[in-house]
């Protein structure tokens, strides 16, 4: 169990589950997500947004079977899904640069997610390491666009969610 949330467990601070364990999680990229799973999470949009009304016509529009979607329906939602009103940790390696922390916090404000805490470590061989902890609220933005964000900023090595709760 992460020291930070009761239900996730960070990959970088337990290590990689064994195959078959139950009740971890881990944050991954979209790229990193089989086509399946990405399927099954687009048939749950559509069941949800009534667009459709049976799992049958959701999984033809997607173009999975049925065993399918019932096999990981459980297994995968968007990590956006239940995010209001919680914390989420994020942690990035940056450049120490004059006005760089600074950006970082105006994206975090125009999404408008509210800081919690900062962190940041002394500088190491020019490098700088932040923990960041935000409170999601009823009006903050997508947390994946803010992630982007900060990931392809000038000077930003690496943007991780170390944590949600």
């Amino acid at each position: 169990m992460c020291m930070w949330c009761e239900r996730m467990v960070c990959v970088w601070q337990e290590g990689w589950a064994s195959v078959g364990e139950k009740g971890k999680y881990f944050l991954v990229k979209e790229k990193a997500v089989p086509e399946i799973l990405l399927k099954v999470v687009e048939a749950k949009k559509l069941l949800e947004s009534e667009k459709v009304m049976t799992i049958q016509e959701a999984t033809d529009v997607v173009g999975i079977s049925r065993s399918s979607f019932y096999k990981y329906k459980d297994d995968i939602l968007p990590f956006y899904d239940n995010t209001k009103g919680k914390t989420v940790t994020f942690v990035l390696q940056m450049d120490d640069e004059q006005g760089l922390l600074s950006d970082l916090l105006r994206i975090v404000a125009v999404y408008k997610a509210n800081i919690l805490t900062i962190y940041q470590s002394i500088p190491v061989n020019s490098i700088a390491t932040l923990t960041i902890s935000v409170e999601v609220r009823s009006d903050t933005g997508s947390l994946s666009a803010m992630t982007e964000e900060m990931e392809a900023m000038q000077g930003v090595h690496y943007v991780k969610i170390l944590a949600r709760e």
